[in-house]
């Protein structure tokens, strides 16, 4: 794996790194309801192309695991503000 890299220059190894840390921000950068979503467009940044083969939990399970995120939310980023704003497609 990554052996891609061998073969890159310079300048292309910039532009690599570059695409990557582009993705991780918009990963970091998440706010409000994004912060809940499958992120599929970080994963493609890799060079292996892959259909990843996730499980789903069931509802209950799924709804305890966000309670849990959310709560670890007060803990990690206490300060940051709150938003009353619902959910939108």
């Amino acid at each position: 794996m990554d052996t891609d890299l061998q073969g890159m220059s310079r300048e292309q190894l910039v532009e690599e790194v570059v695409k990557l840390r582009q993705g991780i921000r918009a990963h970091r950068d998440a706010t409000g309801h994004d912060l809940c979503w499958h992120h599929p467009a970080l994963w493609e940044l890799l060079p292996e192309k892959v259909t990843p083969e996730i499980a789903v939990p069931t509802w209950q399970h799924f709804m305890r695991g966000c309670i849990k995120y959310r709560e670890s939310l007060d803990k990690q980023a206490p300060e940051a503000p709150r938003t009353d704003e619902p959910f939108r497609n």
